[in-house]
């Protein structure tokens, strides 16, 4: 669902990913974990063709982002925690205006916004003006809009910023619940523990380059730590180049 090879990103003379190289399969949630600045966000913008990698390629659901970015952009959807809504629309008229750029019917769109109803907990926000919203209710409608067409690969990318806590919580119970067959979702964050509880494999990111790679539990135990911040310290902190690249290397 998603292979980068010797993915790399400069601007000028500073290097926002360095020679990444992931691979993630249907079923899963895969994290991407690092703080602000370590290339994620990058990462997420050129899978979804949004910039061109410097070097280095990158395929999502077998379609090559250079040569056939179309394709690329009806398999994904994305999340961000700082998407805005037309104030003067209701819920419903965004997830139908959303819906008619990807050629769904209004009797597929129609019964597609009655699953994400009962999956997000939409409510009332199908009807209210987006004007009205709380940063909650405004995010609910934005992962539906990115999920209207059921795109095979979701891209969340620190959505949970600046979310309370019943709205952190209905968004990650939509990421578990969202983990099947023919779907991938790419769970960007800094906050260790969201990517503990969602995540079945995390890559590690730090000043663009990939730490290490694996299941949650291999990280935890490779580290000898028993959470993924305190893993996270212990692979980055005082490690030179070379030693980081082994353990990106390690099975």
């Amino acid at each position: 669902m998603l292979e980068t090879k010797n993915l790399s990103k400069t601007y000028g003379t500073h290097v926002a990913l360095s020679d990444v190289t992931l691979s993630a399969g249907e079923g899963e949630v895969f994290g991407l974990l690092g703080p602000n600045g370590a290339g994620k966000t990058t990462l997420l913008r050129t899978v979804a063709t949004l910039l061109s990698p410097t070097s280095g390629t990158v395929r999502v659901a077998g379609f090559d982002t250079r040569r056939d970015p179309e394709a690329v952009r009806r398999s994904v959807g994305v999340v961000n925690g700082g998407m805005g809504l037309p104030a003067r629309l209701s819920g419903r008229e965004v997830l139908r205006s959303f819906a008619g750029l990807y050629g769904l019917s209004r009797a597929q769109t129609d019964a597609r916004i009655e699953e994400l109803d009962a999956a997000l907990g939409l409510g009332r926000t199908l009807d209210t003006r987006a004007g009205d919203y709380s940063t909650g209710m405004a995010q609910k409608v934005v992962i539906a809009r990115a999920v209207i067409h059921d795109p095979p690969v979701l891209m969340l990318d620190e959505a949970t910023s600046g979310l309370d806590i019943f709205a952190r919580r209905a968004l990650l119970d939509f990421v578990l619940a969202a983990r099947r067959p023919g779907r991938l979702t790419l769970y960007s964050t800094h906050v260790m523990s969201e990517a503990e509880e969602v995540c079945d494999r995390v890559a590690i990111l730090h000043r663009g380059e990939v730490v290490t790679v694996g299941p949650v539990a291999g990280v935890l135990a490779r580290t000898g730590e028993r959470s993924l911040e305190r893993a996270f310290f212990a692979l980055v902190r005082g490690q030179p180049h070379e030693a980081r690249m082994e353990a990106s290397r390690a099975p």
